[in-house]
């Protein structure tokens, strides 16, 4: 790969200047996800019937991506203002900051209902944080990278989500087989939150020694800047907005079905222990950080739009076979499951990035690429875990699938009528 010809950052800073942000953040963020699952429900939820307080905790887990809109707003103005670099590094601090702390919170049984209450305060915190890393990191990477490599390029802080979930689940195997049960919940789950810490010293060191990416630079030198950059948004890009939310919100859905739902469903509902489910879940993991760079590849070729396009159909197939899976009563069928959909979701995450950042032009691209993304979150994850184990207890696990293929139809359509304008970098 050579670099642009107007790059200022080297290769190796921007590519893993990008990586270490997100991997950071994705990890912050999965711990939360797993002990959402694994132990809030017992350490801040204790006085409701086990699926009430598994429900009570998913909701905590959704206050992130209420608040991320909030983070996309927020730094992406700033972003898109004074610069990527000091954006990125304040949304990364804001995140690890929130993440520390909850390792520090005392449970229900210490203070009542003030644990729920500061832990929901923190899990807003984690939001407002990834609501302004991700976008901002993607635009390191593609800001740098040559035309005819951009969804290469920008594959590469989508990598941290595979790479931080790895981590974080790794780490969560790693402390339950080597304490029991009783520590893990007086002590042990602690670990993770409070050793993020050591992490974000690092990306904030990185981050450090970035500078600002040439599109940007261009920019502000041709004076074009606007003044408040989501209004620009809502005025004159609408169409890209709406529709690149839409677009993305299956690929939210059925991450969060493959990880959170489908880990809590066969703990509590199919009987495996959770170190059983956590090895499942880390071994599909491979197949989702395999078929990110597998997708930029082909999306350089074909086009980011038909890859995510094709990719979507499949989603929409892969519903139908939810019940088969996970009611098989087979762990060969149950594993393959989770490998396949987190495949596809490596196939549709891989060049998601690029294409919500192409949809926007330099001066309002940090704020309309981090809106779209993570509003798809508030639509497509938000709720899906509570609304899929709903589905699911109530109705059958057929309804889960067929929530995910109605999912991939609306954003199947949402990405042929998006607008195709192609915005200067």
């Amino acid at each position: 790969m050579k670099n642009n010809p107007n790059q200022k950052n080297s290769l190796k800073h921007v590519l893993f200047g990008s990586l270490i942000g997100t991997t950071i953040e994705f990890f912050d963020f999965y711990i939360y996800a797993n002990a959402a699952v694994l132990v809030f429900p017992q350490l801040f939820f204790p006085g409701s019937d086990a699926t009430m307080a598994t429900l009570e905790s998913l909701a905590t887990f959704s206050i992130a991506f209420l608040s991320r809109p909030l983070g996309s707003a927020f730094f992406g103005h700033y972003g898109d203002k004074i610069g990527r670099k000091f954006t990125l590094v304040a949304a990364l601090l804001t995140m690890g900051i929130s993440t520390v702390t909850i390792g520090f919170l005392p449970g229900y049984a210490s203070i009542g209902v003030a644990a729920p209450l500061l832990l929901m305060l923190c899990r807003f915190g984690q939001g407002v944080g990834l609501g302004g890393e991700w976008g901002g990191a993607v635009l390191l990477a593609i800001e740098n990278a040559p035309p005819h490599k951009r969804a290469w390029y920008g594959m590469f802080p989508q990598l941290g989500a595979p790479i931080g979930l790895l981590l974080s689940g790794g780490t969560f195997l790693l402390l339950t087989d080597s304490m029991s049960n009783e520590d893990f919940m007086n002590y042990g789950w602690r670990i993770p939150f409070i050793a993020s810490s050591l992490l974000v010293i690092v990306g904030f060191y990185i981050r450090t020694k970035i500078t600002e990416t040439p599109s940007f630079e261009n920019s502000k030198k041709a004076h074009e800047e606007v003044k408040v950059p989501f209004l620009t948004l809502v005025k004159s890009y609408k169409n890209q907005l709406i529709f690149g939310t839409l677009g993305a919100v299956t690929t939210f859905l059925v991450f969060y079905l493959m990880t959170v739902f489908t880990l809590s469903w066969i703990t509590s509902d199919l009987g495996y222990v959770k170190r059983d489910a956590l090895l499942i879940q880390l071994f599909s993991v491979l197949f989702f950080a395999l078929f990110i760079p597998i997708s930029a590849l082909v999306a350089d070729k074909i086009g980011r739009r038909k890859i995510l396009i094709f990719t979507t159909i499949a989603i929409a197939v892969f519903g139908f076979f939810f019940s088969l899976f996970l009611n098989s009563g087979s762990p060969f069928l149950v594993t393959a499951f989770v490998c396949i959909g987190m495949s596809l979701m490596g196939f549709t995450y891989g060049p998601l990035g690029t294409f919500l950042s192409e949809l926007f032009p330099t001066t309002v691209r940090y704020s309309g690429a981090s809106l779209t993304f993570n509003l798809a979150g508030i639509l497509g994850a938000a709720f899906a875990p509570m609304i899929a184990i709903w589905l699911a207890s109530t109705y059958g696990l057929n309804y889960v699938g067929f929530y995910l293929t109605i999912a991939a139809i609306i954003s199947l359509v949402s990405f042929l009528v998006i607008s195709k304008k192609v915005h200067q970098f």
